[in-house]
């Protein structure tokens, strides 16, 4: 549902902003003032998971997502709107890094970024389910109908709470408040190194992840005259590149090491972002976009594996929460900056540019000192 929400904002954008008399730039800062809401909320609620339990404060997170996310359709106005998705926000923050310590918890530490990618899958059936569904819904119950779809978690939350157990391995520390995680996580100059490197990392992840995500609709409407049920097929094809780019990213990251398949994941983004700027036909598009998604955002579930690997149990939550939604605060600046290159360069040509933020992200990779998955089952 986090996927979906954040997709449909894609397709919804021109509708929105035709109804309320925004700006694209104004539209594009909704999704930009959700990412902010994540660092706030993923700090919060990481140091509550890990000092209060995975499950329970997981639940409260989804609630809190869920519920401003139906606020948003009741919505009078700009500024409440961005305040409700800034509060969603809030709790997407939280989801992440919960989700990924409570399977860091429960999986052996070898197998951890292919179960990783299995979480990273939830989002992008999510992303499928919004391509294919918004063409069929949005004429129906208009954009304000769709946001309150978004309400539907907090039934999963409910559901969550009473039947999920907490990981047996998951600490119960007494509450410490936020300056002992957070000097255990920059305390000293090799982790300050290490965060620095995986904050890079997860940064352009965002970035060109949600630029790439929310202007792909739009980009597709307006430089092909695509309508809008080709365009989510568009779109969809992208998605399913993408799941296949996790569960191949997952296999290989635990059969040859998470630096490796990082080197190559990143060597086909930077290369599949430029083709695909390139293309010009339908059926180029539809096979450059399948093969750039495979790439782009194949990544996103060595991400939970590698903070896992890095910080031990009892203050995991808090570094997966606080360093990957930090690279969605940066992120958060991608929407926006790729709507504002895109007005003077289009979209086609701004999304090329993307490839330099890989190649950092080549060089951001040798900070990082992540353990291997056998030292790090020690402290399991």
């Amino acid at each position: 549902m986090d996927g979906f929400d954040f997709l449909i904002l894609g397709f919804i954008l021109p509708a929105l902003v035709r109804d309320l008399h925004l700006s694209l730039t104004q539209g594009a800062w909704l999704v930009s003032a959700t990412l902010f809401g994540t660092v706030a909320g993923g700090l919060v609620f990481g140091l509550l998971s890990d000092a209060l339990g995975r499950v329970r404060v997981l639940a409260i997170s989804i609630v809190l997502f869920a519920l401003f996310t139906g606020l948003c359709g009741i919505a009078r106005s700009y500024p409440e709107l961005l305040a409700y998705r800034v509060l969603a926000g809030a709790g997407l923050g939280g989801e992440f890094g919960i989700g990924m310590a409570l399977v860091a918890e429960s999986w052996p530490p070898a197998y951890r970024a292919r179960a990783s990618s299995y979480v990273g899958l939830g989002w992008q059936a999510g992303v499928f389910l919004a391509a294919v569904s918004t063409p069929i819904l949005l004429p129906t119950i208009g954009w304000r109908g769709m946001f309150l779809l978004g309400a539907a978690p907090a039934l999963v939350a409910a559901l969550l709470r009473s039947r999920l157990p907490e990981p047996t391995r998951a600490p119960r520390p007494a509450p410490t408040g936020i300056v002992a995680p957070l000097r255990r996580i920059l305390g000293n100059a090799p982790a300050r190194r290490n965060a620095l490197g995986i904050l890079i990392l997860c940064s352009v992840q965002n970035f060109c992840y949600y630029g790439v995500m929310i202007w792909l609709p739009n980009d597709l409407a307006t430089r092909f005259g695509y309508s809008l049920t080709r365009t989510g097929l568009w779109t969809a094809m992208t998605v399913l590149g993408m799941a296949a780019g996790m569960l191949a990213f997952g296999q290989v990251a635990d059969r040859v090491g998470r630096r490796t398949a990082f080197r190559v994941w990143m060597l086909g983004a930077a290369t599949m972002v430029i083709v695909y700027s390139r293309m010009t036909t339908p059926l180029d598009l539809l096979l450059a976009g399948a093969a750039m998604g495979f790439f782009v955002n194949g990544m996103i579930g060595g991400y939970g594996a590698l903070i896992s690997d890095c910080y031990p149990a009892p203050i995991r939550a808090t570094a997966q929460n606080l360093l990957f939604n930090a690279g969605r605060l940066v992120g958060g600046f991608g929407p926006v900056a790729i709507g504002t290159l895109a007005a003077s360069w289009g979209v086609g040509r701004t999304i090329a540019l993307l490839s330099l933020l890989y190649l950092l992200d080549l060089a951001a990779l040798s900070l990082v000192a992540a353990r291997p998955p056998a030292s790090a089952g020690a402290e399991q």
